[in-house]
């Protein structure tokens, strides 16, 4: 082991050793411990608090790993994912805590720390992380808590680290091949005669019955609330009688939810019968002419009484049963067109397109707060030109959801149609959807379906090569568009909210966009909708080759760039353009130098930049009037107050190697601002900026500044030999390390579909006191996966139009107009009240993504 690893080795079992026989039970150790996180898990709070959630953290030396509980105040650094597995952090101060509800049970809480630069020299020295010793206080027999994959406090069992739906630790036990059993089918009763057991008190006959449909989970924990496994599912079972609801509760959860899967038969006993609970969600089933039950559901629960499952071998099952066949509904592309609003269906598809995972809040639960994890994918099969637009939420099957990829077989159950005016229909996943990828359809009922058997062999016409050149995975993705014409919502007296239809969101102030960025969690999504002027725009090309400075930029930067700035660039849906390793390196890795400004004293780099005002970008640290002013004549006034980068120099060297890691993004702080140090990075290659702004923008105290645009929030192509790197990137930040998961979401080959560039809108409130800087990323050609179902009217191709409608159109001659011809149409905006739909979104600890999805008139706003 190395030298440094010894050490750090030696000082956090010397921490944890001192901080045992300290009288105080608290530590601040002289020196930092540095460790690394390698587990990260949730569960529970016990108390009603905002923050309903603990985190225990699993962190390493290399040699010695502990489980400590994490402090309340450090809960923001999870949720905002700057603690994370695979980071390394410096613990500051930490203490012991006794668990006085408990005998002899005792742990570490983290009390203080500082996220560090992400390092692998502890890391590589990890073969198997599960051959690390544990570190144990002796004389106290807590190794097993630390050991156990269970909560330090109170609760039995952890949560997904990012939503409530998935399954997670050891407590769950997996599917399992049912053992050889014989039940006695001379006594069972038909799901039809329950009526009768449910009228009186005897206990009901056991049931025989087949699973059609199986629900996600559902987590129903609160704080304060005395249930050890607060868990719930729905099935729907059926017998040569009809079909009736089956509930899975508490205890039962974590034992058989994995076993009882679509397709098995079951023998129920000592079961109970209820009222059917009337205000949920139901698969939809009209294949079976079977009756459905709906006004009782069969409950299985783990005591009073404690239900008897047994699951049947498949060869086992006897004709003579006669237990109806699951059946299925599948739906081609083509013939989803026809089909009603809301109506469910199967699809089976190959994808070509899968987007990031991202996460909204469920508004309907204020405590515990609650998340829903979705993400979106595009399939075809074959039977027309456009694919199959999915929207998938979380279905309680995380391998499968995590591991979707381009040229995989997808099976998607009991999804619902989803129709709007103003673009393509898409399907949306149910609570009863289930999902089947390449590796899982094996032996599942849908197999001898006949549309799933023609897919099959419509997929042995393709060429792999042919289908990867149209494949893509990540980057922004909002569907559907926003709609043609906007009406806000209002609030009524009793503060409810109204709209006219097809109006979902209502106008928020320029000023209030700070509060709900910093409110903001991990990969969480939320559109926004402001009004305002727009009074700078500035274009920039990309990829960010393209962006290098001196006399080698122009060589460097690719065709496709090239022709778009001259006006001559082809519209064609080719493969990218093509990356040099090198330059990627110097855009994506910032810690190498930056060219010749970072070189040159601050005064000459403000000289510098100040002959290129038109080509700047703005900053404002909010309610501090520090931005540099345009012109050179203001130089002298500029000195006599700090600038925004001389207040980094004094802030220490962890904000400087925070900004060093992440040039390309957003940095808000506590004040709303980004370092000037990032707009030495990208320099327009366009720009506009409105004749009052140089004015107005003195009296600006907010501004909301986006840095350039995130690699993140491009789609890229999708290879095979960067699968698991891809993959890692666009899932959420995972709860456990291993050595076969990248330390940095970063890549080399980063190669982005077909995108020219983007621009930087700044946004004046109409008070004219806060002001906000959003990216608008034009769709250029059909390969982006933006413009799927995006409603392609051609327009007159001004700044306006493109805005409103957000792509590019084809000019006659087959290219695309240029930066520079773009922006001249720009001074249209001067004076122009507009409407601005912003997506927002948290990519990562400081890294947030603003961009503008439409521009909506003055005239296209439908007043309430």
């Amino acid at each position: 082991m190395a030298e440094g690893s010894e050490s750090a080795g030696a000082g956090l079992q010397s921490a944890l050793e001192r901080l045992c026989s300290s009288r105080t039970l608290r530590l601040k150790p002289e020196t930092p411990v540095c460790v690394a996180v390698i587990g990260l898990d949730r569960y529970l709070s016990d108390e009603r608090a905002t923050d309903s959630y603990n985190y225990d953290v699993t962190i390493t030396d290399g040699t010695w790993r502990v489980k400590c509980h994490l402090s309340s105040a450090l809960h923001r650094l999870v949720q905002r994912n700057a603690l994370r597995c695979g980071s390394c952090v410096s613990v500051t101060q930490l203490s012991f805590v006794y668990d006085e509800r408990r005998f002899g049970q005792s742990y570490v809480c983290l009390e203080e720390l500082e996220c560090e630069a992400e390092d692998a020299g502890i890391f590589s020295s990890i073969k198997t992380p599960n051959a690390l010793q544990w570190w144990t206080r002796d004389g106290i027999r807590n190794s097993m808590i630390w050991q156990a994959d269970a909560p330090l406090q109170s609760r039995k069992h952890y949560l997904s680290l990012w939503n409530n739906e998935d399954p997670h630790g050891g407590v769950w036990i997996p599917n399992t091949p049912p053992p050889d059993t014989v039940i006695d089918v001379s006594k069972i009763c038909l799901l039809g005669d329950l009526d009768v057991f449910f009228a009186s008190s005897r206990r009901p006959l056991p049931l025989l019955v087949r699973v059609l449909h199986r629900s996600r989970l559902r987590y129903y924990g609160k704080p304060g609330q005395n249930i050890d496994f607060p868990f719930q599912a729905y099935f729907e079972v059926a017998d040569q009688s009809g079909v009736m609801s089956m509930v899975l509760w508490n205890d039962l959860c974590p034992e058989w939810y994995h076993r009882l899967v679509v397709g098995s038969v079951v023998y129920l006993q000592h079961y109970s019968l209820k009222k059917s609970y009337q205000n949920r969600s139901r698969p939809q089933i009209s294949s079976l002419p079977l009756l459905i039950f709906t006004n009782t559901e069969i409950c299985l629960n783990p005591r009073n009484p404690s239900a008897i499952i047994t699951v049947i071998p498949p060869k086992s099952v006897q004709p003579q049963w006669s237990l109806p066949d699951v059946t299925y509904n599948f739906s081609t592309r083509h013939e989803i067109e026809s089909l009603s609003n809301n109506q469910a269906c199967d699809v089976i598809g190959l994808v070509t397109y899968v987007g990031r995972v991202e996460r909204i809040r469920n508004k309907g639960n204020s405590i515990p707060e609650k998340f829903w994890t979705y993400r979106w994918v595009h399939a075809v099969d074959g039977t027309s030109d456009s694919p199959f637009i999915l929207e998938i939420f979380a279905s309680s099957q995380p391998d499968i959801f995590n591991n979707i990829c381009p040229m995989t077989y997808l099976v998607c159950t009991q999804m619902r149609v989803c129709r709007e005016a103003s673009c393509s229909v898409y399907l949306t996943s149910s609570a009863e959807t289930q999902l089947f990828i390449t590796g899982c359809h094996k032996k599942q009922p849908y197999v001898s379906d006949p549309k799933v058997k023609a897919f099959i062999q419509w997929t042995k016409t393709l060429k792999d090569s042919v289908i990867l050149r149209k494949t893509a995975v990540g980057g922004h993705y909002c569907y559907p568009p926003p709609s043609p014409t906007f009406t806000p919502l209002t609030t009524t007296a009793n503060n409810t909210a109204t709209a006219g239809q097809g109006a979902s969101l209502s106008l928020m102030a320029v000023a209030d966009l700070q509060g709900e960025i910093e409110s903001l969690q991990y990969r969480e999504r939320r559109r926004l909708v402001i009004q305002g002027h727009i009074t700078a725009v500035r274009y920039h090309r990309w990829p960010q080759e393209a962006l290098q400075s001196g006399d080698n930029a122009e060589q460097n930067t690719p065709q496709r760039i090239q022709q778009l700035e001259s006006g001559s660039a082809a519209v064609s849906g080719g493969s990218a353009p093509p990356s040099s390793t090198g330059s990627m390196e110097q855009s994506e890795m910032p810690s190498a130098a930056p060219p010749s400004d970072s070189t040159s004293s601050p005064k000459r780099r403000r000289i510098e930049q100040g002959t290129k005002a038109l080509q700047r970008q703005y900053w404002t640290r909010a309610k501090v009037q520090s931005e540099r002013q345009m012109r050179l004549e203001e130089e002298e006034e500029e000195e006599e107050r700090p600038s925004v980068e001389e207040e980094s120099e004094e802030g220490g060297s962890n904000q400087t190697t925070r900004t060093a890691q992440s040039p390309q993004t957003t940095d808000i702080s506590e004040t709303g601002s980004v370092p000037d140090s990032q707009q030495a990075i990208v320099h327009p290659s366009a720009s506009w900026v409105s004749s009052v702004w140089p004015l107005l923008k003195q009296d600006v105290t907010s501004h909301v500044s986006c840095g350039p645009l995130d690699p993140e929030s491009i789609p890229e192509r999708f290879r095979f030999d960067d699968r698991d790197v891809l993959l890692h990137r666009i899932n959420l930040s995972p709860s456990r390390w291993t050595p076969d998961v990248p330390l940095s979401t970063t890549s080399e080959t980063h190669t982005p579909v077909d995108c020219a560039g983007y621009l930087t809108l700044t946004v004046l409130g109409l008070n004219q006191q806060a002001a906000v800087d959003a990216v608008f990323i034009p769709v250029f050609s059909p390969e982006d996966p933006r413009g799927v179902g995006m409603p392609t009217r051609v327009h007159d191709n001004t700044l306006m139009s493109c805005l409103s409608s957000g792509h590019m159109c084809v000019q006659a001659n087959g290219t695309h107009l240029s930066a520079d011809a773009l922006l001249s149409s720009a001074p249209a905006l001067e004076e122009e009240r507009l409407v601005c739909v912003l997506d927002v979104c948290l990519l990562g600890q400081k890294r947030v993504e603003i961009i503008c999805s439409k521009i909506y008139r003055t005239a296209d706003v439908t007043p309430v």
